[in-house]
């Protein structure tokens, strides 16, 4: 079989490297990803490796490139992905890597530097331009000729008629002046008020400009303070509050000759900030530049380079100390391809000596590795999730491809929802390419667009179940007249216009010749949608459909697990198990599957009346009786179920004794010796029971073989007895289970009908200008609720179920799911993005 159908055959291999070409051969098989290493160094702590040194060197590499980002990210460039994916550098290459991206981080900082001082100091002058502008608008205006002087502010505690006042009248008044944050004027002026005792007048103004905040980098509007004082004791208290609400205060000259020349120099000043800024912003966005064309690709070098060493950390030295072995676990058919990788390591690193491959002998379970594409990996993902399937045991992949749809359409089907999943799910396949579609952060979708080609599958399936049902969104189609013929039922009955008065509702005799003129070619006929009595008439059929489905997907999973008993050589299991298995399903639910094929090639409508109870029937097989009331289907009906039965009861004990049995023997049987060795460890500090220690008698069974392990019999037998248990019940139950599709199929056309009735037939009232108009919003109505309601709830609840008839019912009869995937060692695209 091939490796969709069944894991490939995975074997356990040494590499031996040499010191010189490991690197370079490691490398090589990461790009190819072929092997999954083994690490024969469990038991030595990270920091005690070998090639911690060069890890180290790679995460210290690592954090100047996470320095770069962010300072790319501050500038407000995104780092864009690799364009193509670099080889792991060589070790010159690493250290020019290193050098070149420590440079351009040191030039980063100090320009960075350089432009936050640049950037400071013009906006200490700019602030201290505004400054002395406001406080100038302030002090230089004239006072109105033969207006009295403006009266000082004085203490509470001096007399207001004191004639020492003329003397504080004539001290000299000085000035503080500076900017300060807006959300602290109000506690700034009061407390200068109660501080100063009302010996100052203070000035506040915006700046006309808004300006950075140096804290938080926001833009505000600051606001200017201008405070005249007299007294030097005044002026330290200003100072000291001006300082504790965290002020820029500034400089202000006395006269205003002197303000002038200040603003002079300040607007020169500032003017060649501005060159000298420009310029370093244009070198540091040429800086930038680089590191945005360089980084991505330094980035998956390191990040190639760092996973290369832990691969060597994971490998050990042999005895002589000359090369490298590493333990790895590689699929048979590319052993070919890595000692192609190795040799071509090895010409690359300039070696003289050629690494090799060697495979070993081991009785450890070998990892699952179950090669898919995009069409079936969605298909492979739904049995992961059960479990992953044991070494080389069958995969039920390839048949959930056609069973998983199928059992979904089931219960969904309907050509109208089928056919909105299916185009949903055909523009995700046609545009999977599109970057928008596949980079998505939105964690619903992209579970949607990875399961695209089996949405696209479901609505395909549920097209074809909804043609059978003769569904479109609730409605009957008709494709092809109907078999019934209501003018032959007319004309053959005594139907007036009094009659029809009087009813209602008119009952079409099949009897009647001409009347049911035979099926209906394909599905249902439309006129059961008519018919008061379609629930009745459909129940039975889709219940019975279920049943059928169930006992035949369930033998397929019976059947299956022969090339499972075939493929690991157990072939006594093909007589003690699947044997009785078949026996015991076919003898019981596979004969109520004949029942029911031949109930409807026996009865028709003509003696449809006289038509025997199937469930009752079945109920008197177990029974073993027989109910005259219900008449047989044919001659020896209850013979023939009793010795069912009898085979039915026989093959459990046999499934439950038989497996046991066999092993018990075979264990007892006298085995002949074989000559075995002993063999050299080949690495340093190997513990006994490794594979490389293991002797030429151990075969790469992955555990299978009857002879990898001596069990005991009382866990044989109570493993054996746990799956007989399961099974016999198991098949009841299952079969009930599959009950499911009659119950959600039903749920999902009634709800379609409520829908129709409720919502969308209320837009067909009136035929003028305004039921068109009132059509519009009932069928965005009958459109959403349709969406939300029919294909996300309801399609999801089939999915759900469906999932369960899987993992429950089928999978479970052949399916163990208890391996552990193949991890290969690979430098995908995806990773290092």
């Amino acid at each position: 079989m091939g490796s969709l159908f069944r894991s490939e055959e995975v074997c356990l291999a040494q590499l031996f490297l040499q010191s010189a070409s490991a690197y370079s051969c490691i490398s090589e098989l990461g790009e190819r990803g072929l092997l999954e290493f083994r690490d024969l160094n469990p038991h030595v702590s990270p920091f005690q490796r070998r090639f911690v040194g060069e890890v180290r060197r790679c995460e210290e590499m690592e954090k100047t490139f996470t320095f770069l980002q962010q300072e790319l990210r501050a500038a407000g460039r995104v780092p864009g992905p690799c364009p193509e994916s670099p080889r792991a550098p060589a070790a010159r290459e690493a250290l020019r890597v290193q050098e070149q991206s420590e440079q351009l981080a040191q030039e980063l900082r100090e320009v960075s530097r350089n432009r936050a001082s640049l950037r400071g100091n013009l906006r200490d002058l700019r602030q201290y331009l505004h400054v002395l502008r406001e406080g100038q608008r302030f002090t230089s205006l004239p006072a109105p000729l033969g207006s009295p002087p403006r009266p000082r502010a004085h203490s509470e505690r001096e007399p207001i008629l004191d004639p020492s006042l003329h003397q504080h009248l004539e001290r000299k008044i000085n000035f503080v002046a500076g900017v300060i944050h807006p959300w602290r004027v109000t506690a700034f002026e009061r407390l200068l008020w109660r501080a100063c005792r009302g010996y100052l007048v203070a000035s506040f103004v915006e700046m006309p400009e808004p300006m950075e905040d140096p804290v938080t980098g926001e833009s505000i509007t600051w606001v200017i303070f201008l405070i005249s004082h007299w007294g030097e004791q005044i002026g330290q208290k200003i100072r000291k509050i001006s300082d504790c609400f965290h002020c820029q205060v500034y400089p202000y000259p006395e006269s205003e000759a002197s303000r002038t020349d200040t603003i002079t120099k300040l607007q020169g000043q500032i003017q060649e900030l501005s060159v000298t800024l420009e310029e370093t912003e244009k070198y540091l966005a040429e800086v930038l530049d680089k590191v945005a064309v360089v980084l991505p690709t330094w980035r998956v070098q390191v990040q190639k380079m760092k996973a290369i060493y832990l691969v060597l950390n994971q490998c050990s030295f042999d005895v002589t100390k000359k090369c490298l072995i590493a333990e790895v676990w590689c699929p048979v058919q590319d052993l070919t391809q890595v000692q192609d990788a190795l040799r071509q390591g090895s010409y690359q690193s300039g070696s003289s000596v050629e690494c090799f491959v060697q495979r070993v002998p081991t009785s450890e379970s070998p990892p699952t590795l179950i090669r898919t594409n995009k069409f079936t990996a969605g298909f492979q993902n739904i049995v992961d999730a059960y479990g992953v399937a044991s070494y080389q045991e069958v995969n039920p992949a390839p048949y959930t491809i056609i069973t998983f749809p199928f059992i979904f359409a089931v219960m969904f089907g309907d050509v109208g929802h089928g056919l909105l999943m299916f185009l949903f799910a055909l523009w995700m396949v046609l545009y999977e390419n599109s970057p928008r579609l596949r980079q998505g952060s939105n964690e619903i979708w992209l579970t949607f667009f990875e399961g695209r080609y089996l949405i696209l599958l479901m609505g395909a399936f549920s097209i074809y179940t909804g043609f059978i049902y003769n569904e479109c969104f609730s409605k009957a189609t008709v494709i092809f007249p109907s078999a019934w013929s209501v003018a032959t039922m007319a004309n053959h009955s005594s139907w007036s216009s009094e009659y029809l008065a009087t009813h209602p509702l008119l009952a079409l005799d099949p009897n009647v010749t001409g009347v049911f003129q035979g099926p209906y070619p394909f599905g249902i006929d439309p006129i059961w949608s008519l018919a008061t009595n379609h629930l009745n008439f459909l129940n039975p059929f889709k219940m019975k459909m279920s049943v059928v489905l169930g006992i035949v997907h369930m033998g397929f999973g019976v059947v299956l697990g022969i090339f499972n008993h075939v493929h690991f050589k157990q072939r006594h299991r093909l007589v003690l198990e699947f044997l009785p298995e078949m026996i015991f399903l076919l003898a019981l639910f596979g004969y109520l599957v004949v029942l029911i094929f031949y109930k409807w090639f026996k009865f028709n409508a003509a003696n449809s009346r006289t038509a025997p109870s199937i469930l009752i029937h079945f109920i008197d097989m177990f029974l073993f009786t027989s109910n005259p009331e219900n008449l047989p289907l044919y001659p020896g009906q209850v013979l023939v179920q009793t010795v069912l039965v009898v085979l039915a009861l026989a093959s459990v004990p046999v499934l439950l004794l038989g497996t046991p049995l066999y092993q018990w023997c075979r264990q007892r049987a006298p085995r002949t010796p074989l000559a075995t060795g002993e063999q050299e460890p080949l690495l340093e500090g190997q513990e006994a029971g490794n594979s490389v220690n293991a002797t030429t008698e151990d075969v790469e069974s992955g555990g299978h073989s009857p002879d990898a392990k001596h069990a005991d019999f009382a866990d044989i037998f109570m493993h054996q007895a746990i799956h007989t248990i399961e099974y016999c019940l198991g098949c009841v139950s299952n079969t009930a289970s599959y009950l499911r599709l009659w119950a959600l199929s039903l749920a999902h056309a009634q709800l379609s009908e409520v829908l129709w009735t409720m919502v969308m037939r209320n837009g067909f009232v009136g035929l003028s200008y305004v039921g068109g108009v009132v059509l519009v919003p009932v069928f965005a109505a009958f459109a959403v609720l349709t969406v939300a309601i029919l294909l996300m709830m309801e399609g999801l609840s089939a999915f759900l179920h469906a999932l369960r008839l899987h993992w429950v019912e089928f999978q479970n009869k052949f399916y163990v799911g208890a391996g552990y995937k193949l991890c290969p060692f690979a430098f995908a695209s995806d990773t290092w993005d």
